[in-house]
């Protein structure tokens, strides 16, 4: 169920201003020892409510203070506009908290791109070096391991909750903000609880308290009673006292996905819905009062190997029925998205719905994915592909490229009006298996052979010599087999030119070019690979 991105900044404590989220992701970014089982009747067994005697942690509490550490990351974030290289060193901290198996729990954007990991005791002198295990940046979660496990015979796991919090739930949250050293708890109540978009295209149950959550607390846990709840990841700029949990449901789910060594990711739809509230809509279609759910508006594959199609009416997920919002009740006084239940009964990526097909009841089993491609993607904690071609540096399209346009509306006017492809294809899925728009990431390398032509930076390569590129790894392989005495690059806007170089004096000039500006290598390494692989 595809939803907008959310509007909330992730809190890790950055010593430089520079953000890494999954967009359509953010447009800039991504779960006790037992995992919540699934069940074809979620509403009938939710999860049940805290127990009424809870009591509170005494504040600093050898059982929780020994349990939360500062985690100190070294990031080196990707420079998309200078793919060869990394940006400059940048000091974070965060908050983690030990778990079972000998490990610590934290956010993904704490340690994401870390070179370097330490974490630190409270009240402790010594920072202890950790590697990160697993890492989901659309859920923003990651598990770190210690290189030195004696920490743990002294720090043991902390004890979770297996239900949800109630609202009004006094809550306390535990982590080493900024504006001091030592651990804070801050108190406050639970706000609310919902099914909500993460990172894209993740979305999950969320917690919101009104306990001051600050920079510096991201991967720290939340208390009720004398059990975490979940763990802290963001806050709502636009807001006082609005703080986000990661609940332990969530936390489950991520943990058994990890449990074989590798993450998954959770299972979604990705088709388009609206819901079934306008009259006029319900009379078109011909449904019965009796009858709510949520309408198909665009299935996510437009041919007949997809079983929904357009105007069907999902009337329940497993055995729940929906109303026509899309909401689902839990218990009997938490309503949320009915997306939560394709995590609580989706089994071996099938997932079993009921749909009203021009007035008739049908049982349908859908296809559940971890993934839906873009074709400008996240980086994920990758760092993006490039490919210098004398003075030219190529890379793909990706998120963090596109982010010379946040607070930029001169730019978004200017690309606009040409029609670049990275306005005008900003969410669009690939047209064809393994396309991506390949761009020029930065301005010419100073050279005689770019004389009097324009800056390219920020342009889509159309074409190489009237062949349509496909991929930057097709772009690699065009320039690498070309025999013509001329290269000829067109580009995918209006206006603009048609730059035209002679081939084997680009070829004979990347090298120097190479050195004079300090690059160590022509390509990132799948791409040189695939220069050097000869012509067959």
């Amino acid at each position: 169920m595809i939803l907008p991105p959310r509007p909330f900044r992730a809190i890790a404590a950055l010593a430089v201003v520079f953000l890494v989220a999954a967009g359509p992701s953010s447009g800039a970014v991504p779960p006790l020892e037992k995992a919540v089982p699934a069940t074809t009747s979620p509403a009938a067994t939710a999860p049940a409510s805290s127990p009424s005697a809870k009591t509170e942690p005494a504040a600093g509490s050898d059982v929780v203070g020994n349990s939360v550490v500062k985690v100190f990351s070294t990031m080196r974030y990707p420079d998309p506009y200078r793919p060869w290289t990394k940006q400059a060193p940048a000091d974070v901290t965060g908050s983690g908290v030990v778990i079972e198996g000998k490990r610590i729990l934290t956010n993904a954007h704490v340690v994401l791109y870390a070179s370097q990991v330490q974490v630190q005791a409270n009240q402790a002198g010594d920072k202890l070096s950790a590697t990160v295990e697993m890492v989901a940046p659309g859920i923003d979660l990651a598990i770190l391991k210690l290189d030195d496990e004696s920490f743990f015979d002294s720090h043991p796991p902390v004890i979770r909750t297996h239900t949800l919090p109630d609202i009004k739930d006094t809550v306390l949250a535990y982590g080493f903000p900024t504006g001091g050293s030592s651990l804070s708890i801050t108190k406050g109540i639970v706000s609310r609880i919902e099914f909500t978009p993460y990172n894209y295209p993740v979305s999950g149950l969320r917690i919101q308290i009104d306990a001051a959550i600050n920079p510096g607390n991201s991967g720290g846990p939340a208390f009720v009673g004398d059990q975490m709840i979940g763990l802290a990841f963001s806050r709502f700029g636009g807001g006082d006292n609005i703080g986000y949990i990661i609940p332990n449901e969530e936390i489950e789910l991520f943990l058994a996905d990890c449990a074989d060594g590798h993450y998954d990711g959770k299972p979604a739809l990705f088709d388009e819905f609206q819901t079934l509230e306008n009259p006029s809509l319900r009379a078109f279609l011909k449904i019965d009062k009796s009858v709510s759910g949520l309408v198909v508006h665009r299935p996510m594959a437009d041919d007949t190997a997809d079983p929904l199609k357009k105007w069907d009416v999902i009337t329940h997920i497993g055995d729940t029925p929906i109303d026509d919002q899309g909401m689902i009740l839990i218990g009997h006084n938490l309503r949320v998205g009915s997306g939560y239940l394709i995590q609580k009964i989706a089994k071996n990526g099938k997932l079993p719905i009921t749909i009203v097909r021009a007035g008739k009841e049908l049982k349908v089993e859908m296809d559940t994915h971890q993934n839906h491609p873009l074709l400008i993607p996240d980086v994920q904690g990758e760092y993006p592909p490039y490919f210098v071609y004398g003075p030219f540096v190529f890379s793909k399209a990706t998120v963090p490229f596109l982010s010379f346009f946040n607070n930029n509306a001169n730019s978004m006017v200017a690309f606009s009006f040409v029609h670049s492809p990275l306005v005008a294809r900003r969410g669009d899925t690939p047209a064809f298996p393994g396309e991506e728009l390949v761009v020029v990431a930065s301005p010419f390398f100073p050279h005689k052979l770019a004389k009097g032509y324009s800056n390219p930076s920020g342009s889509v390569v159309r074409s190489i010599n009237g062949t349509e590129v496909k991929n930057l790894a097709h772009l690699v392989t065009l320039l690498r087999d070309l025999k013509d005495d001329y290269v000829t690059f067109e580009f995918e806007h209006r206006g603009g030119e048609t730059m035209v170089f002679p081939r084997k004096e680009m070829v004979a000039a990347t090298e120097d070019i190479l050195t004079d500006n300090g690059v160590r290598a022509q390509a990132s390494p799948e791409m040189l690979a695939l220069w050097n692989t000869k012509q067959k």
